[in-house]
């Protein structure tokens, strides 16, 4: 079961959309008012298993300063705006579609910012602050911008949206954090990062599989009576993703060194979309699975833009010292 999760995890670019097809045809041909139930469980088994191996630590550690202040300013001085003016002008009449786009927006960095970091050898002290950072300030802000941006279009219930702010970063991010303390006393670090660590993030990959086919059953009918909807929400959501890539290269390439450069690509553009499905599945009511379906298109896109940017990574930065050594 672990081995065939680890394949799917590494495979997301595929298994997002087979569950969205899955979940399609089972909205179109099965009753799927029971479906809501499982949204909290699967919330847990997304959001928990990938907060178990963060380092909240890192946080207090220094050094990469200018890296930290540029990543945060982009992700809440710029992205979320950028998202607000496409959600107003793709989705004027549309304001459940214009929520998912501002909800990937507002909540930066998730355990693939980490991931591709390594891959295109940057560095991962900084991508693992960033991420704990951007974390921790989205899920604060959020509310705030939602309210602020969006009060008017959609119903914000300011308590119910901290209060599942709570319940989807807070209390899995400390039940992380201290399942992490009990296994690493229980079997030392060693054992922890090669045998225990790993185990987790295939897990969060299974809720998110779980919470996609949900969200895409939910809207099916909705689908079928208006197909064109999925390229409708495609486009500003290629839009975000390009002027993200776009302003923080060229914010890295001019002030940064290429390993903090490369952690801050990847710390502003890779959103933590499981979050924000959490969110607009668990509060935003009517709007809910127009919400999502922006989110798990996000999911599509942000993978396969990702594996791309890694392959262009030694052209706009340069290559890493250890290859020029070697060259």
């Amino acid at each position: 079961m672990l081995a065939l999760l680890m394949k799917i995890n590494k495979n997301l670019i595929l298994a997002i959309p087979v569950a969205m097809v899955l979940g399609f045809g089972f909205g179109l041909f099965a009753p799927v008012g029971w479906l809501k139930s499982l949204i909290v469980p699967l919330t847990f088994l997304m959001v928990y298993p990938m907060m178990v191996n963060l380092k909240l630590s890192k946080v207090l550690e220094g050094g990469d300063l200018k890296a930290q202040a540029l990543a945060q300013a982009i992700n809440f001085a710029l992205i979320p705006f950028v998202a607000y003016a496409l959600g107003k002008a793709f989705f004027p009449e549309q304001p459940a579609y214009a929520l998912g786009l501002l909800l990937a927006a507002l909540l930066p960095t998730s355990g693939m910012t980490i991931s591709w970091t390594g891959f295109a050898k940057g560095n991962l002290g900084a991508a693992v602050k960033m991420t704990v950072l951007g974390l921790v300030l989205g899920a604060l802000a959020t509310p705030l911008y939602v309210r602020w941006l969006m009060g008017a279009e959609v119903p914000v219930d300011m308590g119910a949206v901290f209060m599942q702010i709570v319940v989807i970063v807070f209390l899995p991010m400390l039940a992380g954090h201290y399942t992490q303390k009990w296994l690493v006393a229980r079997h030392g670090q060693a054992a922890y990062h090669k045998e225990w660590g790993p185990r987790f993030p295939p897990f969060s990959t299974l809720g998110v599989l779980g919470i996609v086919f949900v969200a895409l059953a939910l809207k099916a009918k909705d689908l079928v009576a208006q197909p064109g909807e999925l390229i409708v929400v495609l486009i500003p959501l290629l839009c975000l993703y390009a002027i993200n890539y776009v302003v923080s290269t060229v914010v890295a390439r001019s002030l940064l060194p290429r390993g903090d450069a490369i952690a801050l690509v990847f710390g502003t553009v890779m959103r933590n979309l499981s979050i924000a499905l959490a969110l607009a599945m668990n509060v935003f009511g009517a709007s809910s699975s127009g919400a999502a379906l922006v989110i798990a298109l996000a999911y599509i896109l942000q993978v396969q833009s990702a594996a791309w940017y890694v392959k262009l990574t030694d052209r706009f930065f340069g290559p890493a010292a250890s290859a020029k050594a070697g060259g």
